[in-house]
């Protein structure tokens, strides 16, 4: 499993001290969350200004026999427990980020990486809508207030207007909706900040 070190020195580009900035005030715990496969680690690793921790493991030949990879062929990693970054916005809001697993056979870790957390960002893939909505029943069920990000993927359906989608996945008109790419650091951020403006 990789893991975070214990440098005080960030392995990103640039080296950022990884201690909280004196200018922290309000410090938040926030779910990322989604099925298997639809970008949570990838999120956090290109936003976290500290070195994310992921507790990735290859898929093996008795795991496929249990995840589902339809519409995720490539994929050749698993998240066997939580991703975890850290982003500190303006105003002094700093993100702990915890990603959880997405296959059901992880669901028991899912109340304790929830607990305590302000709200959750719900990733979807817009390929595969339905394999959503276990993730956004569960986010419902321990009401906690959550918006939707819309992952982009090279091959993603691109005729589905913002209402279609919004339509498929049954949210509520308050329930915030937008289109991101986990890939970029910006992308993911403005996602973000749509979760926390929400809150």
């Amino acid at each position: 499993m990789a893991s975070a070190t214990s440098s005080t020195v960030d392995a990103r580009p640039g080296g950022a001290d990884v201690h909280l900035p004196d200018t922290a005030q309000d410090l938040v715990k926030i779910l990322i969350t989604g099925p298997f496969g639809v970008g949570k680690t990838t999120l956090i690793r290109s936003v976290s200004e500290i070195r994310p921790l992921h507790t990735e493991e290859q898929l093996t030949e008795a795991s496929a026999q249990v995840d589902d990879l339809s519409g995720v062929r490539d994929k050749s990693t698993t998240t066997v427990a939580i991703d975890f970054g850290r982003i500190s916005l303006p105003g002094g809001v700093v993100l702990y980020l915890f990603g959880t697993p997405g296959q059901e056979r992880f669901r028991p870790l899912w109340d304790d990486i929830a607990y305590g957390a302000l709200g959750a960002l719900v990733l979807v893939d817009a390929r595969r809508i339905d394999a959503s909505f276990d993730v956004l029943g569960l986010v419902e069920e321990t009401g906690l207030p959550y918006a939707v990000a819309i992952n982009t993927f090279p091959d993603a359906p691109r005729h589905h207007t913002p209402g279609q989608l919004r339509a498929a996945l049954d949210l509520e008109p308050t329930t915030p909706m937008v289109i991101c790419d986990a890939r970029e650091a910006d992308s993911s951020v403005d996602a973000l900040l749509t979760l926390v403006q929400h809150l």
